[in-house]
């Protein structure tokens, strides 16, 4: 049986109702949550706005369409490219003729 002094050593150890006022109630508990929740619904997609999102995103046919028109004007620049060093060098060599006519001649020029 429990004798006076357990029960007042009881009273001691464990929290009056008065004690546990500080704490949130149930109520407060679900307004907080239901705050937090609305928050968070805003914040994450729902499965609507991932269907549309996933309809937006690229696919391997459209990233090969990109990658083929990226390869052919590659493939036009190098030759404009190559077209240049070819030009640059015959008008170099044109240049040197030029001058050596130029020489034979008497003739002097002027750039």
């Amino acid at each position: 049986m429990l004798e006076d002094k357990d029960i007042q050593k009881l009273k001691e150890e464990l929290a009056t109702k008065k004690d546990l006022e500080c704490f949130a109630t149930k109520e407060d508990l679900e307004h907080a949550f239901s705050e937090h929740a609305t928050k968070e619904i805003e914040i994450f997609a729902t499965k609507e706005e991932l269907k549309e999102a996933v309809k937006n995103l690229s696919t391997k046919e459209d990233f090969n369409k990109l990658l083929t028109a990226v390869d052919s004007y590659a493939k036009k620049a190098d030759t404009y490219f190559q077209e240049m060093v070819m030009l640059s060098h015959k008008v170099s060599r044109n240049e040197k003729w030029i001058q050596q006519l130029a020489d034979k001649l008497g003739v002097k020029l002027e750039y």
